[in-house]
């Protein structure tokens, strides 16, 4: 009885042992490359950020521009103030990175406005006064800019958030992942077709 309880222990500890030893060469092979793949992917979405940032401090000028131009759509201008609003006032954190719900809600307002600016661009053709209007070519372009711009700074946060995923998922690190509660990050769906096609306008 008492060689059995011994065999036991012996078991028990040579288990831990291995576990430890485990769980060691994982943190030591693999824990700071977490850190980093999650660093790249938080350092790219602020970088979507500040690019959707950028748009939205060019909307207050293209609107005042825009008001200046007589019989202008009221209704055109009014979406895109009203989809701004409700852009700028999602509050987005890291955080956000991990949560499907309220990354959605994120893209669909940054899309909303894509949508009231790309009608904006459309319905300003119209007008040749507007067209011939040097503060309004100068401040469609800088919005062109800043589209490619977002576009590229998406694809950029896709691109390290499906290499973090990647080592998350793959083994031996999906152990390491599970040990220290890595967990998934969102890629950025692009669901509205405004959203796709960057709002531009060539006044010509």
């Amino acid at each position: 009885m008492y060689a059995c309880v011994v065999n036991l222990m012996e078991i028990v500890m040579k288990t831990w042992i291995l576990a430890l030893l485990t769980a060691t060469a994982l943190t030591g092979c693999g824990y700071n490359d977490f850190q980093r793949l999650d660093e790249e992917t938080k350092s790219a979405w602020s970088e979507v950020l500040n690019q959707y940032q950028r748009r939205a401090d060019l909307v207050p000028n293209i609107v005042a521009t825009v008001k200046g131009e007589a019989n202008f759509e009221q209704e055109t201008l009014t979406k895109v103030v009203e989809a701004r609003a409700k852009a700028t006032a999602m509050q987005v954190t890291p955080e956000t990175l991990n949560n499907p719900e309220a990354l959605k809600k994120f893209q669909a307002a940054q899309g909303e406005l894509s949508g009231a600016l790309s009608r904006l661009m459309v319905v300003s053709e119209r007008y040749p006064d507007l067209k011939a209007n040097q503060n309004m070519m100068q401040l469609t372009e800088e919005m062109t800019s800043t589209e490619n711009k977002i576009s590229f700074a998406r694809q950029a946060y896709n691109d390290s958030v499906m290499t973090y995923n990647t080592s998350r998922e793959s083994f031996p690190t999906n152990i390491l992942a599970g040990m220290f509660n890595f967990t998934e990050a969102q890629l950025f769906q692009i669901e509205n077709a405004a959203e796709r096609a960057a709002p531009q306008v060539k006044f010509t």
